[in-house]
């Protein structure tokens, strides 16, 4: 008894054919008539290449008027909620988020002696020196604003408050440290949600203005 054979192999006109390969996932090494295509890499973003998220999948969220001016501004950012506690600061924020503190930025609203609001962007793990500061911007003095009143002029809730979409435009000053960074978990406009960004866009997008004023936070 002969052994069974399958025609389709036997016959040219038989044979399945081929399944055609989707646009882009080409096998470099099996690529026949030419060399393989070359992906372009995306360069709608320019902050996009550092980003490195701290968890492994980033969740998304409502939006915000923090993330809203991001993506006006084509800012690539991720999103990283957590459970927020009270008084917890960027200490509760970074365990959470399994980041180093130093990594996480605060965003602190004060005044200066002509009752003038401003925004300061300091690492969690420091502390701001007001003296250090108000000389550095040129003025007598500088102090936190009360919570309602920096509330009233970010628009956002302490615990909140981001630098971005804020209510009321601000001068912004970044600890110029912060800028050394790969990366930076900084409030995304609500309470227990923090976006991950490259810190380079506080100053090409933001254009806030490097300074030095940090002190290291014994409490």
């Amino acid at each position: 008894m002969r052994p069974l054979v399958d025609v389709r192999i036997l016959h040219p006109r038989l044979r399945p054919r081929p399944k055609p390969i989707a646009a882009g996932d080409e096998d470099p090494h099996c690529f026949d008539g030419g060399p393989a295509p070359v992906r372009q890499p995306d360069r709608r973003n320019v902050y996009h290449a550092n980003i490195m998220p701290a968890m492994s999948k980033s969740v998304h969220v409502s939006e915000t008027p923090a993330t809203r001016w991001l993506r006006e501004h084509d800012i690539v950012f991720d999103e990283h909620p957590y459970p927020y506690e009270e008084h917890g600061g960027t200490a509760v924020s970074a365990r959470e988020l399994g980041v180093d503190e130093h990594a996480v930025v605060k965003t602190l609203v004060m005044e200066d002696d002509a009752a003038k609001p401003l925004i300061v962007l300091m690492h969690g793990d420091r502390r701001v020196s007001t003296k250090l500061l108000a000389r550095e911007i040129g003025v007598k003095r500088i102090a936190p604003c009360k919570p309602d009143v920096a509330q009233r002029h970010s628009g956002y809730q302490i615990g909140g408050t981001s630098p971005f979409g804020v209510r009321k435009a601000m001068p912004t000053y970044v600890e110029e440290s912060i800028l050394a960074l790969p990366v930076i978990y900084i409030n995304g406009g609500r309470r227990g949600y923090l976006v991950g960004l490259a810190p380079q866009m506080l100053l090409d997008v933001l254009a806030a203005k490097t300074v030095h004023c940090a002190i290291i936070d014994t409490e």
